[in-house]
């Protein structure tokens, strides 16, 4: 079973339904990793745990982590499942990027950028990463997010183990366009 099948399937489970799995979720959104390598196996998932070692170690996304002692993983970020990630809040750089399909512009510029099914709205520190989750779906458009604007308006940020910026909501205020991607 090739390494991004598996993460996708980690994502689905770890994210938003381990019932997919049969596993469980703690209160911190931690899975036991015997148990869940155990389920993978039944149904039919032939991963050991070396193998899910090198998943977690290679993802480019950072998506996934370990406990201290290795016996627990959880999604770094992007639950649609009440979890909290214990994340302190933080000052955000002055600007932070979004990528987003140009189909959603229409209601982000009206409503701004909300989390929809998810906790936390998902904010890059690098235009390049920004991009690269915007053209997931098509032809899409850059947002500059002015974050330091924000936080000094009281809106509070958090930022992921694997360094994504997350807070509620993003005003139409704090957004404005740089450019659209093809």
């Amino acid at each position: 079973m090739d390494n991004k099948r598996i993460s996708k399937f980690l994502s689905l489970v770890l994210r938003h339904k381990p019932q997919a799995l049969g596993v469980s979720l703690d209160a911190q959104g931690w899975a036991l990793v015997e148990e869940l390598l155990f389920k993978m196996q039944q149904k039919g998932m032939p991963v050991d745990l070396l193998k899910l070692q090198e998943v977690v170690a290679t993802n480019d996304k950072q998506r996934f982590a370990f406990s201290a002692d290795g016996s627990r993983i959880r999604a770094s970020q992007g639950h649609s499942l009440p979890v909290e990630l214990g994340l302190q809040p933080l000052e955000p750089p002055a600007v932070l990027y979004h990528g987003t399909a140009t189909q959603y512009m229409t209601s982000i510029l009206q409503e701004g950028l909300q989390a929809k099914s998810r906790q936390y709205v998902h904010l890059s520190a690098d235009r390049v990463t920004a991009r690269m989750v915007g053209q997931r779906h098509g032809k899409a458009v850059l947002l500059i997010i002015k974050a330091a604007s924000m936080h000094n308006s009281g809106y509070t940020f958090f930022q992921a183990a694997n360094g994504v910026w997350l807070t509620a909501h993003v005003p139409p205020l704090f957004l404005e366009i740089i450019e659209e991607i093809q």
